[in-house]
């Protein structure tokens, strides 16, 4: 269990680089299918933040001891512009770009995602369907534990049960699950309503558009090369009024 002062050490290596054993060869844990870089635009996350999810962060100081924490999202090694993130670690992002909504400090954020690990018992705990449906009352006993009124925001009690605050739920509800319990597919943050998707059994896991199925940065491209919305649109079978979304949420 989580110390009562709540220190959170850096997750074991296991975490971030060996892949779930019940996972197998599974190619959402096995494939690097994203750069930091991309990950972060597809969850409308500052690229900064990103790196520190994927690689951790150490920071110096002169009046106190360095503080050293390490990655709560799955990545593999290798250089910056290179693929690195597979599937699970987009999925696990993409629960942590809902607590970032929600308003909850990164300083918090870590506590949250390592009882969340410990109490669902999986390494990619945030990638497991569990959080979905465990995820708000694990997190309301902890708060509740430790008197930890931020991470408490995050949940709401209706008709007598503990959810997740709307901001939440609403990326929870984003993710789809496969029989085995793990994310499937992700529809992405960046339009408000639900247009564009990511399955890492169709393109390659690239973005696709749910309407079409065109692969969204094949779509920006042509507009950003100066061809009409209403000719790209056409051309690639999806409503005009989902490329202008996509367009003004890739921004």
């Amino acid at each position: 269990m989580l110390p009562d002062n709540l220190a959170v050490d850096a997750p074991p290596m296991g975490y971030i680089l060996t892949m779930a054993s019940e996972a197998g060869q599974d190619i959402r844990f096995t494939e690097p299918l994203y750069t930091l870089t991309e990950a972060a635009r597809y969850l409308a996350v500052p690229p900064n933040t990103f790196v520190t999810w994927a690689e951790g962060y150490q920071r110096h100081f002169t009046d106190r001891s360095t503080v050293k924490k390490g990655p709560v999202v799955t990545a593999f090694p290798g250089k910056r512009g290179t693929p690195r993130v597979p599937f699970v670690g987009l999925s696990e992002a993409m629960v942590l770009a809902a607590f970032r909504r929600s308003g909850l400090p990164m300083q918090r954020i870590r506590p949250a995602v390592r009882i969340l690990q410990e109490k669902i018992g999986l390494d990619h705990a945030l990638a497991s369907q569990r959080v979905y449906s465990d995820g708000a009352e694990i997190l309301y006993d902890f708060a509740e534990r430790y008197d930890e009124d931020e991470i408490g925001m995050l949940v709401v009690v209706r008709s007598g049960q503990h959810v997740f605050r709307p901001v939440v739920a609403n990326y929870l509800q984003r993710i789809s699950y496969d029989d085995d319990g793990w994310a499937r597919r992700l529809v992405l943050p960046i339009t408000e309503r639900k247009l564009i998707a990511v399955d890492p059994w169709r393109g390659f896991g690239q973005p696709l558009f749910l309407h079409g199925g065109a692969p969204l940065d094949n779509v920006l491209a042509r507009i950003r090369a100066g061809e009409s919305l209403e000719d790209v649109a056409a051309d690639f079978e999806v409503p005009r009024e989902d490329v202008q979304e996509a367009l003004r949420g890739a921004a």
